[in-house]
Formats: structure tokens, sequence, C-alpha cells
């Protein structure tokens, strides 16, 4: 039988929206005025006020300049920002779908997602404007489709800020919201890597996005809320997590605005800028990957500040071991606990409490309310507490399927409807999930998804390239996995240190920074593969292993 959630079931309304749901008129313990978002660099700020009239004004002017549509997509790519979440909510507000990219993807990565979520707008930065410019037209997005967010505004006069998108509000203009079908209609189509062929797009309706900040609610909110924390104005949420990830999302943005938390917003994780806005704004937790814990845990700069009001850290995107927990415990007396999620359940799955992470260390929590999970055996039957086994869920933030993929879709669900996650797991018996390891090979580098099909066919259109595989090994320094390639190479070109440096670096200039072989290259005489011609990567990590324990390496 499946494992039901331990916590109590909860009401999902069947008619709200996300937009609603966040913005809407329904009762709140926080003033309007509360401020949500706060550059933690300048100070700038929205109040949850603002952020409503903002995103209304933004999706009126989007349905005045474009003719919006519901169901239409506005892509962005651009690095953390206070004002991505009133373009999101706006395009929400006018029916749209929002399709988030990573903002180091390369030309033709953001091409690619343009191309198949079939956008029709896209929001970016000034310092990537060249990019975004390049892949709309590989994608035949006119520049005219193109906004800018952010303090900075386009040198030339090109390209539109979003402040200049207003609605006429002139007599017989359609002001009006679109009606929405929250079963049915898509909130987000985010792109998960996967570990063979290009991208996929993960639909999330706005169903499942209600369902799941209803159920982190539930679990995180209840037991972090405060009315009045360290400055009497309740908890603030230092937001590192990138918005284009659904961790940052979910956890990050989403939540934020449902909590009433402050959210205060870093571009990019930089430890000095991090630990000043949290003395600055006396921050009571944050959500982080292991790498982040783990400059907690070591970086020299900590003991400079005053951190004093952190309550907790949580940990997810990748699992994290129990000496890093300990270790920052050790140093700082702050907590940390871990969760579980994926792009296809909509961020959270389950959760550690606060008061179980010492008592379950190495645990991420239990399951989400609502949801029932299956732990399933190579034979196709469920395990029993203890055994492990392949992950399989079901509940309402579980998407419906991958975008124009019908056939993966089928794949990735059992035939009574579990979403399988092909990740290993346990379970114990009081309900805690432990991550063992993952039976799909993406490869995960700081929490950013790296598939290696992707990496092996770089490598194998070099001209020197005869065959290629690529694995994720695990660097302990870094606390994180980082790829490393094993390179076939032609007759005739001989295998040195300098050339396995040549390699890596032109590989280096061809993938987003996150994606670079920072595991290096090693040369064999072949590639291992099936009957069938795929790459057996299990037998080169196997391998990886091997060396490392010969070697006595961390690496």
């Amino acid at each position: 039988m499946p494992y039901p959630s331990t916590f109590p079931p909860l009401d999902i309304p069947e008619a709200v929206d996300l937009w609603t749901l966040l913005l809407g008129d329904r009762h709140r313990d926080f003033p309007v005025t509360k401020e949500i978002l706060t550059c933690g660099e300048t100070g700038r700020s929205y109040t949850w006020a603002d952020l409503r009239s903002a995103s209304i004004e933004f999706g009126k002017g989007l349905k005045a300049l474009w003719e919006w549509k519901k169901g239409d997509v506005l892509a962005f790519y651009t690095p953390n920002s206070i004002d991505t979440p009133i373009l999101t909510l706006g395009a929400l507000w006018a029916g749209g779908t929002v399709s988030p990219a990573n903002p180091l993807y390369t030309v033709d990565e953001l091409a690619f997602q343009l191309r198949d979520s079939g956008a029709k707008g896209l929001v970016t930065q000034p310092a990537h404007l060249a990019t975004a410019l390049a892949a709309a037209q590989k994608a035949n997005l006119p520049p005219d489709r193109i906004l800018l967010l952010g303090p900075n505004r386009d040198p030339s006069g090109r390209i539109r800020h979003f402040t200049s998108i207003r609605s006429p509000g002139s007599a017989g203009h359609d002001d009006a919201r679109p009606p929405i079908h929250p079963r049915t209609d898509l909130a987000f189509l985010v792109y998960s890597s996967g570990t063979t062929g290009l991208p996929k797009g993960v639909c999330l309706t706005h169903r499942n996005m209600v369902s799941n900040v209803l159920q982190a609610s539930y679990v995180e909110g209840s037991q972090w809320r405060s009315r009045g924390g360290p400055d009497g104005q309740g908890d603030k949420q230092l937001g590192v997590l990138p918005f284009f990830h659904i961790y940052g999302l979910t956890c990050g943005v989403l939540m934020s605005v449902y909590e009433g938390w402050q959210l205060v917003v870093l571009e990019r994780f930089d430890m000095e800028r991090a630990l000043r806005a949290i003395e600055r704004y006396r921050i009571t937790f944050a959500y982080v990957p292991p790498p982040v814990v783990l400059a907690f845990s070591k970086h020299p700069a900590v003991d400079g500040y005053d951190l004093t009001s952190l309550k907790v850290l949580h940990s997810g995107a990748a699992p994290l071991t129990r000496e890093l927990t300990e270790a920052v415990w050790n140093r700082l007396r702050v907590p940390v606990k871990q969760g579980f999620g994926l792009s296809e359940t909509s961020a959270v799955v389950c959760c550690q409490v606060v008061d179980e992470w010492a008592k379950f260390m190495g645990s991420v929590g239990k399951l989400m309310p609502n949801m029932e999970a299956k732990i399933v055996g190579e034979d196709g039957r469920e395990v029993a507490d203890g055994e492990e086994g392949e992950l399989w869920l079901k509940g309402p933030n579980v998407f419906p399927g991958y975008f124009k993929n019908p056939e993966r879709t089928k794949e990735a669900f059992s035939p009574d409807g579990f979403f399988k996650t092909g990740d290993v797991f346990r379970r114990d018996k009081y309900g805690n999930f432990y991550c063992v390891d993952r039976l799909k090979e993406l490869i995960k580098y700081n929490g950013y998804p790296v598939p290696p099909a992707e990496l092996e066919g770089v490598l194998i259109s070099h001209r020197e390239v005869a065959d290629a595989c690529v694995i994720g090994v695990e660097d302990a320094a870094k606390a994180t996995e980082v790829p490393r390639a094993y390179v076939v190479l032609r007759d005739g070109v001989k295998a040195s240190e300098t050339k396995a440096q040549e390699l890596a670096d032109w590989v280096a200039t061809q993938v987003a920074p996150h994606k670079k072989l920072r595991g290096g290259i090693r040369f064999v005489d072949q590639v291992p593969k099936s009957p069938s011609g795929k790459v057996l990567r299990r037998i080169m990590r196997e391998r990886a292993k091997e060396e490392q324990r010969r070697s006595g390496a961390k690496l």
C-alpha cells in the first residue's frame, strides 16, 4: 500500500488560481503595507500592496501592448531582482504562463527554450541583453517583444523597460482578467534538463502551484511564522536562491508573498554580501543549497558578522552530509534541516520540521500533506520500511506531464498514476524519508542540473574526439558534484595533461559556466556501452570511485 502523508489533509480550493491565492482579497494576518521584497544591496523595496498594484498594471499593459491572450508564454532570462515577481505575477494576472530560464544559458540554450515554449515575450536585464537579442533572433522573436527589468535602462533606447508598459485605460479597452481554470491552465513552464536529449518543459498548473504553496505553508509557515521576530517585524528570508529555479521560485518568492515574509534579495550568492545582509536586515532564515551551508561552516568572514538573528537554515537541491550539518551547529548554533523536491512536483515533496532536525539527521523529512508515496524495488513491488527503492509520488502538486512530449509523459508515470522520480529512497518507521542515490544520471553542480548527454555531444563534436562519457564525481571540498569526462581520442592524437586541459577549456566556451568540466578529463581506450549502444555511465562511476579509493583523494 502507498505511504500516506503523516500530516492531516488540507482543503485545496478548486477554483482559486495562483495570483488570487497570493494577491487576492483573502484575509491575511499581516498589513498590506508590509515590506515583502527588498533589494539587499540598495534597500529598494516593495510592500505587498505595491506588488499587487504593480502586477495588475503590468498585466493590463501586456494585454494592451501585445494583445496578450490566455496561455501566452512570457520567458525570463535574468538574475534575481525584486522586479521579477512583479512581472511574473503580472503575466499570471493576464492569464499568461511564465517560463524562467537560467541567466547563464548560452545563445543556443536560450533559443531552444524560447522556440520550444513558443514564448511571446522575453524579460531580461541590460547586462544580458546581447545574449537575449541573439537568442530571440534565432527563435524568431522580434526585439520589440523584449523587456528590461531592474534599475538600469537600455542606453540605446531600443528596448523598453517594463515600467513603460501601461494600460491606456481607454473606453472599449479590455482590462478584465481572463477566466482561469486552475486544473488545466499552466502557471509555469519550467525546463528540466534530462539525462538524455534536450531539456523537457515541465507543465505546472495553477492548481499544482496553489497546492504546493498551501502544503509548504502548513509545514513551513506554521513553524517559522512569528508575530515579532528579532526586530518586531516578523520573519525575514535571505533571497539567494535563483528565481529561475523552482526551489527559489516557490520557497523564496511565492511563499514570501503568501506568508508575509520579507524577502531580502541578492542578485547572486556572494558570502560577504550574504553576511552583510543577514546582519543589516536581521534575517531569520534562508533556503540554501549545500555549498552555501559549507560556506557557513568554513568561511573565515562568518566570525566577523552578527548572525544571532538566524533561527534556521533549510538545505535543498542536493543531499547534505551529516558532517556539514554538525559543523554549522557547532559554529553558529543554527539548526540546518533538509527537504526534497523536484520541478515536476512544484518544488516541495518532503520537509523536516525544525524540532526534528537533530533527531533524524540525514533525513529530508516527512511527506507533504495530501501526498502519497511508494518506494518500489527493481521488481516493481513496494519495499518495506528501511529498504531502498525508487520513490514514486502522487498528489495535487505533481505535474500533469511534459510540454508537447506525450512519450516522455507516459514513461514518467506508473499505470496507477504515480510519478516515477528516478531517485532512490528509503523510509523509516516514523515516516521520515532518506535520499540514498539517483537512478537518473543528471549531475547536480551546486544545485544546477548538468545533463551528461549534452556535454558528451559537445565533446564528440570536437575534431580530435572519437567518443566520450560524462559522469558526476563528488568534490568534497566544494560539497557538490562536478562533471568529469572520459574521452576516447581519434587516431593520431596524443593523450596528455595539456591536451586534457585544452579540451576542457574548449568545452567551457561552448556551454554555460555551471556545465564546465570541473572534474577534469580522463583519457580511455573505449567508452563502455550496452548492446543497443547506450553509454553505461554506471561503469564509469564505479571506475571513478575505485580511482578515488586507490588514490585516497577527495575528488
